[in-house]
């Protein structure tokens, strides 16, 4: 009778573990995909982190623990709610909750469509201006609200100079610039955004030559130095307006998930279809509609 009752306490210990196991996985078709995927070492209960000295500081530690990293982000000037209002960057509790599940779910989608470990997520508007910043920004900072999560915003839309309204820091050298100097350094564009775990990388000073510094190896190779410092990083590359201009084209390749803006008013239906079958990409993921 005794070893009865152990044998069964046994199977409903390993019943109930499995079930434990199976609400950590993936989104599934029933619940319409809206469950988000546990992120790089979200999971982890007990940190096994070490930081190994070596003669590289530019490098995180051989061992990595998203609960220690995350911590280190610095954030020097961070914005007050009433700061974060004022500019329409969304915020944990703000008062507009329908914005904010909007840019939930948006990170929800985004996330269950990428595999595992970091992803690259292209915005670019369909409209013919760059009003689009402020909805990629949003949507880098959605990503960094996961306490689990750090952001990573690389503007890439040299035509536009409003990202400087949108960070706490001055901000000097970016993208361009760093891929015109090979004597530069990643730390030396790399900014603090104001919000907490979120960085923002700008498109730096040489306009005139973007689509030439764009299509370089050094650019490869910036962008994929960035997918591969950190486990726990998503990156929104903010791209010129697709239909407008050639940069737009060449960032795509540098993405894993494409996402266009829709300004209320200013693109048909016939040009969204234009855009997505110009794109020829099974990287498309989707539109966002703009107000």
């Amino acid at each position: 009778m005794e070893d009865n009752k152990l044998y069964n306490a046994l199977l409903k210990s390993q019943d109930e573990r499995r079930r434990i196991e199976h609400d950590r996985g993936e989104a599934k078709p029933e619940e319409g995909y809206r469950k988000e995927r546990p992120y790089a070492t979200a999971e982890r209960e007990n940190p096994n982190w070490t930081r190994l000295e070596t003669d590289d500081n530019e490098h995180p530690p051989t061992v990595y623990d998203s609960a220690v990293s995350l911590s280190l982000i610095g954030n020097p000037k961070p914005w007050s709610r009433e700061q974060l209002r004022e500019r329409k960057i969304i915020y944990s509790g703000m008062p507009d909750k329908e914005v904010m599940d909007a840019y939930r779910e948006l990170r929800i989608q985004l996330r269950n469509r990428a595999s595992e470990g970091n992803f690259a997520v292209m915005f670019s508007s369909l409209g013919n201006n760059s009003g689009g910043l402020l909805t990629a920004f949003n949507l880098a900072a959605s990503f960094a609200l996961d306490s689990h999560t750090s952001a990573l915003f690389v503007d890439c839309d040299p035509y536009n100079r409003e990202l400087a309204n949108l960070v706490s820091s001055r901000m000097h050298a970016g993208v361009t610039d760093f891929v015109n100097d090979q004597s530069m350094p990643i730390k030396s564009i790399l900014y603090p955004s104001g919000v907490d775990r979120l960085s923002v990388i700008p498109a730096g000073t040489q306009a005139s030559s973007a689509v030439e510094l764009f299509s370089s190896v050094r650019m490869r190779e910036l962008i994929d130095e960035l997918k591969s410092r950190y486990p726990d990083r998503c990156i929104v590359l903010n791209a010129p307006p697709f239909r407008e201009n050639t940069e737009a084209r060449i960032i795509e390749r540098f993405a894993d998930q494409i996402v266009f803006g829709v300004p209320f008013g200013e693109v048909t239906g016939e040009e969204i279809e234009d855009a997505v079958d110009a794109l020829g990409s099974d990287k498309f993921s989707g539109l966002i509609f703009q107000e």
